[in-house]
């Protein structure tokens, strides 16, 4: 049998050899470039790739970026218009990364990975109604309380310190909750300030809720 009429390779034979080929080229000592001409080329690569993945990463995090899509502008959005944490005589303005972004860079990065099913169901239009909204809402809120619950409220506490309250100066059922319940580690910021940025669903089905 000549080279001729040797048989075509299948498809995985070929994306096997080809992947081969590819390996070889990139460990092979270049015959071109000089090796610090590589590293210099590999760091500035790796500089351009970090800034744009980063840049990308704060783009993703903005309020602009969370209202671009209709089911967050015109539900939860709009809810947030009447509380405490968007208006207030102080001037400090809480926005939606503030509160569903952790600050840090490394449970950031794990929270995007998270939120690329909201974008799923986005795409395929899960909530894209009102009355899709209000059906998932109790299902939404489930799982966002439960992220607070597992992480201790930390993005209630990037701005709310348990050290820094002066008890004194709220009412006597919050002075006696918070000395009672969360100075001693017994009940996390979400366990008693459900709704408070936006409105709760039918809690009637909801385990502890009074």
């Amino acid at each position: 049998m000549t080279a001729v009429d040797l048989p075509p390779r299948s498809l995985p034979r070929r994306a096997f050899d080809f992947a081969r080929e590819l390996w070889d080229v990139l460990i092979r000592p270049s015959s071109v470039f000089s090796l610090g001409v590589l590293v210099l080329a590999g760091f500035v690569a790796g500089v351009a790739f970090w800034g744009a993945f980063n840049t990308a990463l704060e783009l993703t995090n903005t309020e602009a970026f969370c209202t671009s899509c209709h089911e967050m502008r015109s539900n939860v959005f709009e809810e947030l218009k009447s509380t405490v944490h968007f208006t207030n005589r102080s001037g400090v303005r809480a926005t939606c990364p503030d509160c569903h972004v952790p600050h840090n860079w490394t449970d950031k990065l794990a929270r995007k990975m998270q939120a690329s099913k909201e974008v799923w169901g986005h795409l395929f239009g899960a909530i894209d109604t009102r009355e899709k909204f209000v059906d998932h809402r109790l299902e939404l809120a489930l799982h966002e309380w439960a992220r607070f619950k597992a992480n201790d409220s930390l993005e209630c506490r990037n701005c709310h310190s348990s050290q820094s309250m002066d008890v004194s100066k709220q009412s006597p059922r919050a002075a006696v909750a918070h000395q009672r319940y969360l100075f001693n580690s017994e009940k996390t910021c979400i366990d008693c300030h459900k709704g408070i940025a936006h409105r709760l669903p039918d809690m009637r089905n909801v385990p502890g809720w009074q």
